[in-house]
């Protein structure tokens, strides 16, 4: 079998006394989608900075395509084909859907001190990237402001993948967005397993992960609880070990005690 794009062994990190992560082992495989799944503090910020090389690991190996690698900054990492859109997606909101497209990466054209932004090729490309990917901007000159929440990730994503992701980490894409925004971006991700990229999926909404996942590892409290198969859990299972189990079924019976308490006032 080929060796994942890329793999955490035994990966932990801590911030003083404070356990971010613990001997968590992680792989993303090329044309797979792998959905991390955990609640607030549950550790997958910290993994999603480890991936992209913000932090270094304190403890664990990180491998890609097989080789023990590490990587000096974020750059390095994206260099190598390691690409995270974040929540706040890094798109200047007044300036055009070309140059955010291209933001950081300008093609000129002229030689020397003549050199300029090429906008035409920047307005072609853009628009033929984010169509190739099913997005039908109006015109590629338009404010990035004026766009959707969902058509916002999704110029993010194609500029990834535009620029040569391998692996295309997704810091809670759905979280803000309505039900037909999200479906949007859940198309893109399957869009991009299909090319051959692997994706991470960092959600806390399992019903999304559920609809696109190969594989799903839950994060509590900077441990991993396992990784499952999509033909091995079913969505209820994997809620049920998202919501903590045992937590969970406590909760309820606190509740139910709460108002036989409060109907019998």
């Amino acid at each position: 079998m080929e060796a994942p794009l890329i793999e955490l062994r035994s990966v932990s990190k801590y911030f003083g006394k404070v356990i971010a992560l613990k001997d968590v082992s992680f792989d993303v495989r090329a044309g797979e989608v792998h959905c991390l799944l955990g609640d607030n503090g549950a550790g997958k910020s910290t993994l999603i900075k480890i991936l992209s090389a913000v932090h270094t690991p304190d403890a664990g190996e990180i491998f890609i395509s097989g080789k023990a690698t590490h990587f000096s900054s974020p750059k390095v990492a994206l260099d190598n084909g390691i690409a995270t859109v974040y929540q706040d997606l890094a798109l200047v909101p007044l300036m055009s859907i070309a140059r955010n497209f291209f933001l950081g990466r300008e093609p000129v054209k002229g030689v020397g001190p003549f050199k300029q932004l090429d906008i035409g090729l920047a307005n072609e490309t853009a628009y033929r990237e984010l169509k190739d990917m099913g997005i039908e901007i109006r015109d590629p000159e338009q404010p990035v402001g004026t766009l959707s929440g969902g058509e916002r990730q999704c110029l993010a994503i194609a500029r990834a993948i535009h620029f040569g992701a391998k692996v295309l980490i997704l810091d809670e894409p759905t979280s803000a967005l309505g039900v037909h925004q999200a479906s949007v971006v859940l198309k893109l991700i399957v869009q991009s397993k299909a090319r051959g990229i692997g994706v991470i999926f960092i959600s806390h909404n399992v019903h999304h992960a559920y609809v696109v996942g190969d594989r799903f590892t839950i994060l509590k409290r900077g441990r991993s609880m396992g990784t499952h198969k999509n033909t091995e859990i079913s969505r209820d299972e994997l809620l049920h070990l998202m919501a903590g189990g045992k937590e969970l079924v406590d909760l309820e019976s606190e509740i139910a005690r709460l108002k036989t308490a409060k109907a019998g006032t």
